[in-house]
């Protein structure tokens, strides 16, 4: 693989592994087990199979071990179209793992959606269990995107599958406590912002606003066509909507904040104003992929709708863009954009503002503001076509792992160790500096001294293994 950064900037990253795959996957073949235990990874495949993949304690190193699900009622000749898993909220306990698939019937193909929860207690996040307690239905439209989302259903949170058609429709599958099994039941009654589409939805996304009963709710069509609301889910009332229309079909739709939760927790231990602390959250902002032209991010959604349009440069030169992830790669407290493209290339991009320097943990009122622009940080080739992405900690040691599914198989990339610690030390070196100012004890200081040390000497020790 080849690494080339602007601005100076090379790949964070370095790979650590590499699974092929039996065969390819799609842009909605990866998913990822949140359970009580090490994370796991699901990766589907076009021929009916479905990979799991994690790091276990072997020979007293950690290594990666990828092995086959056997997922009961999909049959050899199925084609895997999506597949999604999600863990109940609470109360209740136990994983959910959805896959679309569609059999050769021969004059005809049969989709199907098969739901897997296993009610049996002690065996609610076992996935060998899970995967032979299954919910099949029959579906009357050819599959698209299995995602699930969490609402509030009166006075309880519950979370549900939506699963986008070419029937120009979204279906919604909701458990059904006394029956233990999944229903579907009509999108309108909780998401009444889904109801009579304009064409095809290939990617949708849907993000509860933090400490309220709002959230935003992002589509793209087939046709080229996006859709934002603004929805009050106490009342099912849409308070405010958006739309625009593109040239191409939409590969992706994401709403996000710059700031990572590690900036908003670090603005709030540095005491903001309580006017900054009451329009932290609100710079909420849309990633819209296209498969023809440049991607772009629409700025502050809930008070500009989609009129502040920032483009990412060069998005457009790599074939189409076909996966999208936000996440904050760098640890500087602001989010970054990553994109994967047919093209075989992984690209980066940064907020800056128009001063040319990057936005970060020290400045955050200027993410808010609106005289920055997005500029590429860094890209990396890859031998195939990028379809997913999934960025999370799969060797439990507090740094998370880049997982990259390709047309040939599955990428995980690790983050440099030293870069990681030398983050630590800066951390801990402006903790105690904050610390000395507000006057803290002695035995503060001392104990922030020994932890910098014990972070210095963890580095050491991984990098030598």
């Amino acid at each position: 693989m080849t690494m080339s950064g602007e601005y100076g900037r090379s790949c964070p990253f370095g790979e650590d592994s590499f699974s092929r795959l039996p065969s390819q996957s799609n842009i909605y073949g990866l998913a990822s087990c949140g359970g009580p235990e090490v994370p796991e990874l699901l990766v589907a495949t076009l021929k009916g199979k479905v990979i799991c993949f994690k790091y276990q304690d072997l020979r007293q190193k950690i290594r990666p071990v990828a092995r086959e699900l056997q997922f009961t009622y999909i049959p050899v000749d199925a084609e895997i179209v999506s597949i999604d898993t999600f863990s109940k909220s609470l109360p209740k306990r136990g994983l959910v793992v959805g896959i679309t698939f569609i059999k050769d019937s021969g004059d005809k193909a049969s989709p199907f959606l098969n739901i897997y929860c296993d009610y049996e207690p002690g065996s609610e996040y076992n996935l060998d269990s899970v995967a032979q307690s299954c919910l099949n239905l029959e579906l009357q439209f050819t599959p698209f995107q299995l995602y699930h989302a969490e609402i509030q259903d009166g006075d309880k949170q519950e979370t549900v599958f939506l699963l986008s058609g070419n029937d120009q429709q979204i279906h919604l599958y909701k458990e059904n406590e006394g029956l233990h099994q999944f229903e579907e039941q009509p999108v309108e009654n909780l998401f009444p912002e889904l109801k009579d589409l304009p064409s095809n939805v290939l990617w949708m996304d849907v993000y509860n606003l933090p400490s309220s009963t709002r959230r935003i709710t992002a589509y793209g069509c087939q046709s080229g066509y996006v859709s934002l609301s603004h929805v009050d889910q106490g009342s099912q009332v849409v308070l405010q909507s958006w739309t625009i229309q593109q040239d191409g079909p939409i590969s992706r739709v994401l709403v996000f904040c710059l700031a990572s939760c590690c900036m908003r927790e670090e603005a709030r231990s540095s005491m903001l104003e309580a006017s900054d602390r009451e329009h932290q959250p609100q710079d909420f902002n849309l990633l819209v992929t296209s498969t023809i032209e440049l991607s772009v991010v629409y700025r502050n959604v809930l008070k500009r709708g989609l009129q502040e349009q920032l483009p990412l440069p060069e998005s457009d030169q790599y074939d189409c863009v076909l996966c999208a992830l936000v996440t904050d790669v760098d640890f500087d407290g602001v989010q970054e954009i990553l994109l994967g493209t047919y093209g075989q290339e992984l690209l980066c991009y940064k907020y800056w503002n128009l001063a040319g320097l990057p936005q970060g943990a020290t400045d955050p009122k200027a993410l808010r503001q609106s005289s920055g622009e997005f500029q590429l940080l860094w890209k990396r080739s890859f031998p195939s076509p990028l379809l997913s992405m999934a960025y999370l900690d799969l060797t439990c040691d507090g740094l998370c792992e880049l997982v990259v599914v390709s047309l040939k198989g599955m990428h995980i990339l690790q983050h440099s160790l030293a870069q990681a610690a030398q983050c630590v030390l800066q951390r801990l070196t402006r903790k105690v500096a904050r610390l000395g100012k507000r006057g803290s004890t002695p035995e503060l200081l001392k104990s922030t001294k020994e932890e910098k040390g014990a972070a210095e000497a963890h580095a050491e020790k991984k990098q030598e293994e």
